[in-house]
């Protein structure tokens, strides 16, 4: 869980990508991105970025919500949505460079009161900066700088706590979290972030105190389920962390670290045939890899387990 914040992206990203050529390949996928009450919105600027090429490229979305990315090598996709007016959002994908893959569905809420204004662009891309260049004592000086001429974008009290997680400050990123918490006492996301400050701790009872907080019928963010399941598995609590991996997996069907983790879950617990399915699920998507080979490893040894029972 250390370093969890690295998953969950930071407020108006304005950094302008200049990316190599490495991305290219056989690929292809789309998307569509809705507002909360499920109108498409277009607009919304998309920044791919694999990571097995360490480049990528930029796109947006049509009147439609729509957006495509083709001709694209396989592998894991890092994609962030930002929107001005609205949360910017974070998924990983698991591309497949042959075959057919499943369409990204993406829901963006939107930030009441706040205006948008060059100034407030301009600082809030120092503040990016400075985090990209790890200088993250003076990014969350940027970003305090900001809401004290602002104060409607209270939301980056997170991109600061995120700078103190960065610092390993848990205490002082757990202060500025609650601040999130003061004005939009419902956000998940923030509640999630607070979790980890105390799983890094090594408070992992209270961690997951707040992790039970976030209601699991609404939680749709695929990293999200998983990062909470992980939590549950590394405290021994299995039954817990299937739920989560399962409903990740659910949500984003070629999410490898979720397939895998789910299989491990159900080799632990003893359900080999659970098991057995979740690894050749996986092996759909990745063949390959140093993983792959200890994926296969696993079904030879629960098939020859049921057998031997047999």
């Amino acid at each position: 869980m250390r370093k969890a914040g690295y998953f969950l992206v930071l407020i108006f990203l304005c950094v302008t990508f200049v990316f190599a050529q490495g991305y290219k390949g056989k690929g292809r996928f789309k998307g569509i991105v809705f507002d909360e009450g499920g109108n498409p919105l277009e607009g919304v600027k998309i920044i791919l970025y694999s990571l097995k090429a360490q480049s990528g490229f930029e796109t947006m979305t049509d009147a439609k919500g729509k957006w495509k990315a083709f001709y694209v090598r396989g592998g894991a996709w890092n994609i962030d949505f930002e929107k001005p007016g609205y949360m910017p959002k974070k998924i990983s994908a698991q591309i497949k460079e042959y075959d057919k893959n499943p369409d990204l569905e993406v829901k963006l809420k939107k930030i009441e009161g706040l205006i948008i204004t060059d100034k407030l662009k301009e600082d809030l891309r120092e503040g990016n900066k400075l985090f990209n260049e790890k200088k993250y004592e003076e990014a969350a000086e940027a970003y305090k700088k900001v809401i004290e001429e602002s104060p409607d974008t209270y939301i980056l009290y997170k991109n600061i706590g995120n700078c103190y997680f960065q610092m390993e400050k848990y205490d002082q990123a757990e202060e500025y979290y609650k601040k999130v918490l003061e004005k939009d006492h419902k956000n998940q996301e923030v509640m999630l972030l607070i979790g980890n400050c105390y799983a890094n701790r090594g408070n992992n009872e209270e961690a997951l105190e707040w992790y039970n907080k976030i209601e699991f019928e609404k939680i749709d963010d695929p990293t999200v389920l998983f990062n909470i399941g992980s939590n549950f598995y590394t405290q021994s609590k299995f039954e817990e962390a299937l739920k989560y991996y399962k409903k990740a997996v659910e949500i984003q069907e070629n999410f490898l670290d979720a397939i895998y983790q789910l299989g491990l879950t159900y080799l632990t617990l003893g359900d080999s045939q659970d098991a057995i399915k979740t690894f050749d699920n996986y092996l759909k998507f990745d063949q390959d890899s140093k993983r792959a080979i200890q994926v296969k490893g696993f079904i030879e040894f629960l098939k020859k387990k049921i057998e031997d029972k047999s």
